[in-house]
């Protein structure tokens, strides 16, 4: 993997929804494991200790991946390129370069990228060919943890969060992002607000796991979605993402599982279009 060191945002928006998922996800954690897995399965219970472990090898494995994410380059920059222009490739007027197949310029980062599928917002970085398998499974973490704590949350809100049932109390629940702007903070307010934020994170995450693994399946990326020429089977397209040890990397981003492709040379791994 090559280590990016410019991993600061390069956009203001970018920097508010990186900072959201930093500063997010460890209350989340201390909420579920220290608010509502106390109150079901008391403190000392091993039925606590079981569902603390899960907690908190799904947030490693959130953290790890996230950061993966982010400290990959994913750029041409500092790679030779080949100056005689092959079928495919295209010439760059910012970068000044030839671009290899399936890379795209970024107006964000400012360079072209590898296998360039999307600029990601809450990574402050593109996601590309060096970073691709981090983001499926970052994705893959993210949707489970909250899928985990909204089936406690659910639970929780109905045994241990009474309302008096107008509609006055509706609009405070449905609206609990008020929470932030409110005079008057209690702990019920926080908790609902959090319960929110993890639900809407579920849906989110859900459709875009959905979205991205239907891509991977047919080896294309966002701006890829009528070609087909990289499609080599399912396996194979795995591969292409998650590397030779696809079964592994589920386990933790510092498993090495090496990609069949170099990002550069797309020749050989395209097939006969029909």
């Amino acid at each position: 993997m090559r280590i990016r060191t410019d991993i600061y945002p390069k956009a203001i928006r970018d920097a508010f929804a990186t900072g959201f998922m930093f500063v997010t996800m460890p209350i989340v954690y201390y909420f579920e494991l220290f608010i509502v897995s106390p109150r079901y399965n008391g403190v000392d219970s091993p039925a606590h200790y079981f569902h603390f472990i899960c907690g908190t090898v799904i947030i490693f494995n959130i953290y790890a991946n996230l950061v993966a994410i982010m400290m990959s380059k994913t750029s041409i920059k500092g790679l030779v390129l080949s100056i005689e222009r092959r079928p495919d490739w295209r010439y760059c007027a910012v970068c000044e370069t030839l671009a290899p197949p399936r890379s795209r310029h970024c107006n964000v980062c400012n360079v072209c990228i590898l296998k360039r599928d999307h600029h990601c917002k809450f990574t402050s970085c593109c996601i590309g060919f060096e970073n691709h398998r981090y983001y499926i499974v970052f994705l893959v973490y993210l949707l489970s943890g909250c899928l985990y704590a909204s089936y406690y949350n659910l639970n929780f809100v109905a045994d241990h969060i009474h309302f008096n049932w107008s509609w006055k109390s509706l609009i405070k629940l449905i609206f609990s992002f008020h929470t932030f702007f409110a005079i008057e903070w209690t702990e019920y307010h926080i908790y609902i607000l959090v319960i929110i934020i993890v639900l809407l994170a579920t849906l989110f995450t859900g459709a875009l796991l959905i979205f991205h693994v239907n891509l991977m399946l047919r080896s294309v990326v966002t701006n890829e979605r009528n070609i087909t020429k990289y499609n080599r089977g399912k396996l194979e397209n795995i591969k292409l993402t998650l590397g030779e040890r696809w079964y592994l990397v589920w386990l933790s981003p510092w498993i090495e599982s090496k990609l069949p492709c170099d990002g550069i040379n797309w020749e050989k791994m395209s097939v006969k279009e029909q």
